[in-house]
């Protein structure tokens, strides 16, 4: 696993400035864990969303954003493990390679997620939350303040393996329901900083950075996942399809949505990251700001992979409404989440996303009686105009340099 720092060999545990700011290897190991995850819950959904049933196409939307948030939530609580702790450190190799093994047995769950094998998903989550805060906790005796957060975790963490256990144990709706109700608990508390009653509140948080680099290059990194994912998953799917002309061009316009998506992001909030950390007066807000844009973008990112398998399935015909959530409401959540990035990095509002947005909306009705492939294609359109408004606003201008909110 690679020889410790000195700061680990002297007893340290903490990320020291000096440590490089890129990815190391065990992470880009644990990111791929998160593909296999990723392409898991879009091949979970998918059959659900073509079913003749339709009461369960629209609650495979609602297995989508159950399932896909506690996989996201594990990457990210991982993600902040390695921004702050020494990643040189023989336990936190292990504990990230532990959490690269729970989100591997949570993936395997997928495909009965609802029906069977409800301990493999909720096991593995419950214990790396109670255990990796637990661990952390013997190994931070020297920092109070560090050590009375990972202990409020751990309670939280506790509170609500509550749900996910007994979600595990019942079957259908009621452990969507109950498993609907832990995930809540777990990005509630964690956005107020896992209050506990009768605790003191301690100058720290966990959404603090070691650097003003790394974390934010783990977004990206995640952000590139989700899209990678996206990629993959249509080409799968297409190699199991005849080449037709329909598929073909549903293929394209993924593929062409992926990278407008992909110039989207990056133009500008999501490549100058770093530097609106650097700049920040409260890094530790901005970094919560930031995490929760990416977990939205991201779920947009899973939507839209979703309504690209069903045009490839089903280019022609009229769209299910559920389909068409899909195939726009992708899009949709995918920009609100550039809409907090923007407003964390810029301190503004983009309204050239909000008119995306009220576009999708508008021309949901009308394409509700066409095909799911014109969907797709108007969709494509609308991403389009958006990146072609950023390009105009950006032409024969310097730079724009962040002005973070936080």
């Amino acid at each position: 696993m690679g020889r410790p720092s000195e700061a680990a060999q002297a007893g340290g545990i903490l990320r020291g400035n000096e440590d490089t700011r890129q990815a190391n290897f065990l992470e880009l190991f644990f990111d791929l864990a998160l593909v296999f995850a990723l392409i898991g819950v879009v091949s979970r959904v998918v059959p659900d969303l073509l079913s003749e049933n339709v009461r369960l196409r629209w609650l495979s939307l609602l297995y989508t954003v159950v399932l896909a948030l506690p996989l996201l939530w594990l990457w990210t609580t991982t993600a902040h493990i390695t921004s702050r702790f020494d990643f040189r450190n023989r336990w936190i190799q292990l504990l990230v390679l532990a959490s690269a093994f729970g989100l591997l047995i949570m993936t395997t769950s997928l495909p009965y997620a609802f029906v069977a094998r409800g301990g493999a998903f909720a096991v593995p989550y419950v214990l790396l939350h109670i255990g990796r805060p637990l661990l952390l906790r013997t190994m931070l005796r020297e920092h109070g303040a560090i050590r009375a957060l990972y202990t409020r975790r751990a309670i939280w963490s506790t509170a609500s393996a509550v749900f996910w256990l007994w979600g595990a144990a019942e079957r259908d709706a009621y452990r969507v329901a109950l498993w609907s109700v832990a995930i809540t608990v777990d990005l509630v508390v964690a956005r107020f900083s896992w209050p506990v009653p009768g605790m003191r509140r301690v100058p720290t948080s966990a959404w603090a950075m070691a650097d003003t680099a790394h974390l934010p290059g783990r977004y990206q990194q995640l952000l590139l996942i989700a899209l990678g994912e996206t990629v993959l998953s249509i080409g799968l799917t297409y190699t199991a399809h005849p080449a037709t002309i329909a598929a073909t061009t549903a293929l394209v316009i993924t593929f062409l949505s992926s990278v407008l998506l992909w110039r989207i992001y990056f133009y500008r909030a999501g490549q100058v990251l770093a530097q609106a950390v650097g700049m920040s007066s409260n890094r530790a807000t901005l970094g919560r700001n930031i995490g929760s844009a990416h977990v939205l973008m991201v779920l947009g990112i899973v939507a839209i992979a979703a309504g690209a398998e069903i045009v490839l399935a089903h280019p022609g015909g009229r769209t299910q409404p559920a389909w068409l959530l899909a195939i726009l409401g992708g899009p949709a959540i995918f920009m609100l989440g550039r809409i907090r990035l923007e407003r964390a990095v810029f301190n503004r509002l983009a309204v050239r996303r909000f008119v995306a947005i009220g576009a999708l909306v508008l021309l949901a009705p009308p394409l509700a009686f066409g095909p799911p492939l014109l969907a797709a294609i108007v969709a494509a359109v609308v991403l389009l105009g958006v990146a072609v408004a950023d390009a105009r606003h950006a032409a024969g201008r310097p730079l724009e340099v962040p002005s973070p909110s936080a």
